[in-house]
């Protein structure tokens, strides 16, 4: 019987469902957790990687599961030729590999979700998804749409700033799946399209059709067995190669930050408790830079004058939790939140250097800042360091 190994890392949650889809389809699953030994792999053959919130999604969904070493084994087995397959949290993850779209490193986002330009937050909702490739270009994509499947994601919007490698994706038709109306009609616009994605895409593979990511959910309802059947009947027509091929990632290099000039009124919250988000990036960091040390911010800029109201608000400050501090220009206090008035301090940026990302759909006006010390500037500024930081595809990073 073909075995499917079921890939599951820390705050994952659709396995479950996951194992019964694959079993509806005639498949034996495997329940794999992130760090058991791969040597019980050696009779898998394919993989699926579950939907849910690995490692909380801190940072961003997928970017810190999808720097685990268990891909160094993976991406072999991806280039002999077994099925990878990634749904929501699954395909957040195999973009932040860059196993998706072409193993070249990272260069596509799963960015958050967009309606009419404006950020929507979480989706949870039922939608039609079609293939737009043919069935034996995709190894999930033997069957014909329209399939009703639910999506439930904060961050599905497949983005890119390299606008060639979508024609490149069209022309070698590895933009596999798409969202329609219940026709069956791929989304002419956003009225059919639930999160922004560029081109209505839903679901991606690589060159070869074995690896995908595909955002909506086939396995937690009956509508998608032809996806597992898919998968299936492609495990049957296609061996292994003997020899693998080569994996190529991106090269890493230096990359040239601009440097954003201090604003009339910034604000910094730091936080009092622990701040796991800071831990696990930090950690994620680690793993190339062993001596980083990080300390992770809320970043805003104000207008002059309002400080005093956003400090005010426990939606943008919690002074039971955090610490909040002002810079103007050159001058830094601290908030003090009992008195309601400033307090002279020194900088808070003078522990080491100062990232500030912004995603895309933020305005100029927040971000978060990231404090590295135990690593040069130079070091920090290497493309796969900073890539921990945040996604080139979807935000921005300047050096503070």
């Amino acid at each position: 019987m073909i075995r499917i190994a079921i890939i599951s890392f820390p705050g994952n949650n659709c396995e479950v469902e996951s194992m019964r889809a694959i079993r509806d389809s005639g498949m034996e699953p495997l329940y794999f957790r992130w760090n058991d030994d791969v040597a019980r792999l050696r009779d898998i053959d394919g993989y699926f990687l579950p939907g849910g919130f690995s490692y909380e999604d801190r940072g961003r969904a997928g970017m810190v599961a999808g720097r685990d070493s268990i891909f160094d084994f993976l991406r072999q087995e991806a280039a002999i030729g077994k099925p990878i397959i990634g749904n929501c949290n699954g395909a957040q993850i195999l973009v932040e590999t860059g196993l998706i779209p072409n193993a070249k490193g990272l260069e596509m986002s799963l960015a958050k979700n967009v309606k009419d330009g404006t950020a929507t937050g979480f989706i949870n909702e039922w939608v039609f998804i079609t293939p737009t490739c043919a069935p034996d270009r995709c190894c999930t994509a033997n069957w014909d749409g329209p399939m009703h499947v639910p999506i439930a994601h904060g961050e599905g919007r497949f983005t890119t700033k390299d606008k060639s490698l979508w024609k490149a994706l069209l022309d070698n038709h590895q933009l596999a799946f798409s969202y329609c109306d219940e026709l069956g009609n791929p989304a002419p616009d956003d009225s059919y399209n639930p999160n922004g994605s560029e081109m209505a895409a839903a679901g991606i593979c690589n060159p070869e059709g074995n690896v995908v990511a595909l955002m909506p959910h086939p396995e937690r309802t009956p509508n998608g067995k032809a996806y597992f059947d898919s998968l299936k009947e492609w495990i049957e027509l296609h061996k292994p190669q003997s020899v693998s091929k080569p994996t190529s990632q991106q090269a890493n290099k230096l990359v040239s930050l601009p440097r954003r000039k201090p604003k009339h009124v910034e604000l910094f919250i730091d936080t009092i408790i622990t701040n796991n988000e800071e831990r696990t990036v930090e950690q994620a960091a680690k793993r190339i830079a062993p001596s980083l040390t990080l300390k992770q911010l809320k970043y805003l800029c104000v207008s002059t004058g309002t400080e005093e109201s956003v400090l005010g608000s426990l939606l943008r400050f919690n002074p039971n939790k955090e610490i909040a501090y002002i810079r103007r220009g050159e001058t830094w206090t601290k908030w003090n939140a009992d008195t309601k008035q400033e307090e002279h301090t020194a900088s808070m940026l003078q522990e080491g250097t100062t990232l500030l990302r912004r995603d895309d759909l933020e305005t100029q006006q927040s971000g978060v800042c990231y404090v590295c010390s135990g690593v040069s500037q130079e070091d920090l500024c290497q493309s796969e360091l900073l890539a921990i930081f945040g996604n080139p595809n979807s935000s921005t990073i300047e050096l503070l």
